[in-house]
């Protein structure tokens, strides 16, 4: 039967536009991309196996021509487009409005080949609603090549610079590495903000705090102030300190020290305070621009916790089931209809006084802003509130942010009124002293009372906070009611979040919107970048694997390098460059730059040994005689200055971030390196020698058995206790240790014996093969028999004995109306309808996982079929005889088995 195809990106996406659409349409899904360059060497296709750019997957001796490859996981799911494909009289492809949706589009038209009679039409659409889908059936466009070419020139750059550079850090830094176009200027930056923290030195400054008594003739009586200046010289404040901790030079100021401070404090005793000078102006703040990628990502981190990748997950899901527009976007521009939705709905929930006479209009700040045109906000041309929207969970609390800041953007200016006092007078010691206060009054709050945006610094003063002074004029007199000297400290450049590395990298015009998820998310999983709260730190090894890109491959991490490399993708989206042109000039370089194929070549001595090792500085900046390196189990300190040919070495635990290993760590560590003792004494029962050690897995005590005692002999072990440490341990605690494991006793039914036993993963009770958790360790010398009997009369959580339950029930699969569960599998957590599993993707979250999520990667699942059995291990040896016998088989009967 006739009919009308609709191809998509995601079976979810499928599914809500076919309710849209009538019988005449059928909607279906690509799962994704369907082909790309090839990822393995299976992949790479037997006519180019001899060619010497098979490797690369790109000729680039023949105008950077890619050679795509369908995945082996998705040849099945073309077949089926392409059965679809015979009985349709049109195609439309209704992949995403940017430049991977494009791609996406013109290799599905690639691929499947439509007949030259066939209509094929590309349908763009920014949100999922009835609408929007309607209007993108009637208005269809050509598939854009210009942004196709973009997205290739995009794929192949990635390609030539990973598949180059990568081996060159296997070589010299540590197999498995990798680098990237994008994501090692990230790590760059990562380590370049540790490195100033490293050469950070923290200095301290000084300043009073006062509380002023206006009079009982003022409502707001007291009042707080802080020193300003004296003599007429501002007093140094933490902006007057550069990131190295240091007084900026040149800065016109006075560094108050503590001495001067608490003598001030003192001569300030009886003096009487008049006010020099009260400055009063209006305070206005307008609201904030609807969200772009970029700046949703950064305030979902503020005020959700999401990860960069938890966001664009949740995101999608929203979009997909019609609740907001396309959530990959550089504009911060509203259609008129959402325009009007905005106005609208401010208007019913704030009144009429809350809403200005026209619209906003905001100008994206981002350079050539492009891909979808709106920004991200409630779908539709009427916003449905969050209440009304159903959603619960994430979704709901992404969506109520979109929300809110959408109808904010629509509001008036929030209005009030800013107030600085300047208070002086003499003191005791001649000085001539004046104190400051800053106050803020909201008269109207306007937006403010819709949304207020979140802040990267903790200390900062929310926008719609407020702080009331007394209403003084010039001339006043008023007393200190109590002063105070107070001391601080400048603090090192605060490490990245994901958010701030986000905003830098915008900044900076580095990468895309739709690529800062996968960018942080690559080196976080690379093991480059670890978070320690949300903070981003660098590992040793990011450190050895950018210094050796900065010295030999320093043009391809120079960020104003990257980031014209972004206006080049630009140029050839519009037409305005040409795609071979650019990639030879980057690869092949010209008479003015040197291209990558030369660089990789000509690198000359590298001194891999050098590269890893860092010298461990003392606290003036000069080296203390201690390098860290950077080895192949990790990194570690070793002592250059002690004799003889092996040098005292000590493991630097993995997450301890640079900056904090100073020289006072480095030389604790070599004092108690991992295989370093300390005796403790002698077993009174076996009179063997008991000793502590640190190990790998952390401290524990042995006994150390004689030099000719048997070879099956083992030494029995104890791990230490969570509370013990090696400096405080005793004989007494070490040989209760050794004592493990503890037969409690007999289990009365089974007749098993149950032991208390310590493990690198706890304390636990053991029976036969039946292993139950203990709370805490002191239990493994205290638990009786009838408390363990109890433990095991309770169902089992975990292990063979029983399944563990779901962690997460989210509904029955639209497909085969089975209850769906997320549980957690060997290799991860999983979702499964009884039938069929998916493993959840990197992208994924327990917490974030919807139906909808659940239900795409259940399809996908089942596009691929049923799970191919294996032949058991333990095949009968008459079996594998035959199969022998069968190697004498024509090719030709092998090729089709």
């Amino acid at each position: 039967m006739a009919h009308k195809l609709v191809i998509v990106e995601s079976p979810a996406k499928a599914r809500t536009i076919e309710g849209y659409l009538g019988r005449d349409y059928v909607v279906e899904s690509s799962i994704g991309h369907i082909r790309d360059l090839p990822q393995t060497a299976a992949d790479i296709p037997a006519k180019i196996k001899g060619e010497p750019w098979a490797r690369l997957g790109v000729n680039v001796d023949d105008g950077f021509k890619p050679v795509y490859v369908v995945s082996r996981d998705k040849k099945a799911h073309i077949a089926k487009l392409k059965g679809l494909l015979k009985d349709a009289d049109e195609l439309y492809l209704a992949t995403d409005e940017d430049r991977e949706g494009e791609a996406i589009a013109w290799h599905l038209l690639d691929e499947l080949k439509p007949k030259a009679d066939l209509p094929v039409k590309r349908m763009v659409f920014h949100e999922i609603t009835p609408q929007a889908i309607q209007a993108a059936v009637e208005t269809p466009r050509e598939i854009d090549m210009d942004l196709v070419e973009a997205q290739e020139a995009r794929r192949i750059l990635d390609r030539l610079y990973g598949y180059e550079v990568s081996p060159v850090l296997w070589k010299k830094v540590m197999s498995g590495l990798s680098a990237g176009r994008v994501q090692s200027v990230a790590t760059r930056l990562v380590v370049d903000r540790e490195r100033e923290r490293m050469a950070f030195r923290a200095a301290s400054y000084w300043d009073l705090e006062g509380t002023f008594d206006a009079g009982a003739e003022h409502d707001q009586r007291m009042f707080p102030g802080k020193l300003h200046s004296i003599d007429g010289v501002r007093v140094a404040r933490g902006s007057d300190f550069g990131d190295d901790g240091m007084l900026k030079p040149g800065s016109a100021v006075v560094h108050v020290d503590q001495t001067r401070a608490q003598a001030l404090v003192e001569a300030l005793h009886d003096t009487a305070f008049t006010v020099r000078s009260v400055e009063s102006k209006p305070y206005t703040r307008k609201p904030y621009a609807p969200f772009r990628t970029t700046t949703l990502q950064q305030e979902a981190s503020r005020k959700l916790g999401f990860s960069a990748s938890s966001t664009m997950s949740v995101a999608q899901r929203l979009y997909e089931n019609g609740y907001i527009t396309y959530m990959r976007t550089d504009s911060t521009t509203l259609s008129d209809t959402a325009l009007n939705a905005a106005r609208t709905q401010a208007r019913e929930l704030y009144g009429d006084e809350y809403v200005p006479d026209a619209p906003r209009v905001y100008a994206s700040k981002v350079k050539n802003a492009q891909e979808a045109h709106e920004a991200i906000r409630p779908a539709g041309d009427n916003f449905r509130t969050p209440a009304q929207t159903g959603l619960t969970g994430d979704q709901f609390r992404l969506y109520e942010l979109i929300w809110m800041r959408t109808i904010a953007s629509q509001m008036k200016d929030a209005a009030g009124n800013s107030v600085t006092i300047r208070l002086g007078g003499p003191s005791a010691s001649g000085e001539d002293v004046v104190f400051s206060s800053s106050g803020r009054t909201i008269t109207f709050h306007g937006f403010l009372k819709a949304y207020v945006e979140g802040n990267d610094d903790a200390d900062a003063t929310r926008d719609d906070a407020e702080s009331r002074l007394p209403n003084l004029t010039e001339g006043a007199s008023v007393s200190a009611a109590a002063l105070k000297a107070s001391g601080h400290e400048t603090k090192p450049p605060a490490r990245y979040t994901e958010a701030s590395l986000i905003s830098e990298l915008e900044g900076r015009e580095i990468g895309r919107p739709s690529t800062y998820a996968s960018i942080i998310g690559t080196i976080l999983n690379r093991g480059y970048v670890y978070k320690k709260g949300t903070a981003l730190v660098p590992a040793w090894l990011a450190f050895s694997v950018i210094r050796l890109l900065e010295r030999h491959f320093e043009r391809l991490v120079s960020y104003e390098f990257t980031a014209r490399m972004e206006d080049v993708l630009d140029e050839i989206a519009g037409g305005r460059k040409n795609l071979q042109t650019e990639l030879a000039e980057f690869y092949f370089g010209s008479a003015d730059v040197e291209g990558l194929k030369k660089l990789v070549t000509e690198l000359g001595d590298i001194d891999a040994k050098e590269l890893a090792t860092f010298p461990v500085l003392k606290p003036n900046g000069e080296p203390s005689g201690i390098d860290l390196r950077v080895g192949r189990y990790g990194p570690y300190v070793e002592d250059t200055t002690a004799e003889g040919e092996t040098l005292p070495r000590a493991n630097v635990p993995e997450d301890l971030p640079p900056d904090e290993l100073t020289e006072a760590m480095a030389r604790e560590l070599l004092a108690n390196p991992a295989g370093a003792e300390k005796e403790l004494g002698t077993d009174p029962g076996t009179g063997l020698p008991i000793v502590a050690r640190n190990g790998r897995y952390g401290p524990y005590v042995t006994e150390v058995l004689p030099e000719d005692a048997p070879k099956k002999q083992k030494a029995r072990t104890g791990s230490l206790f969570k509370d013990m440490s090696l400096d405080t341990v005793t004989l007494e605690q070490a040989l209760r240790l050794l004592s493990l494991p503890r037969v409690v006793g007999t289990d009365p039914e089974s007749g098993e014996e149950i032991t208390a036993q310590n493990g690198r993963y706890g304390p636990y009770l053991k029976k036969g093969t039946d292993s139950r958790s203990l709370e805490s360790e002191q239990q493994l010398f205290d638990i009786t028999l009838e408390q363990a009997l109890a433990i095991y009369a309770q169902p089992k959580a975990r292990g063979r004995a029983a399944a563990a339950p779901p962690l997460k029930e989210l509904g029955n699969d639209p497909v085969s109306g089975q209850p769906v569960v997320v549980k957690a599998g060997r290799f991860g957590e999983y979702v499964t309808d009884g039938e069929f599993n998916a493993t959840l993707r990197k992208d994924d979250t327990v917490e974030a996982i919807t139906l909808e999520r659940a239900a795409e990667l259940l399809a996908e699942r089942r596009a691929k079929g049923p799970a191919k059995k294996t032949a058991k291990k333990a095949a009968k040896k008459a079996t594998a005889k035959k199969a022998t016998a069968k190697k004498t088989t024509k090719k030709a009967a092998a090729k089709k088995s």
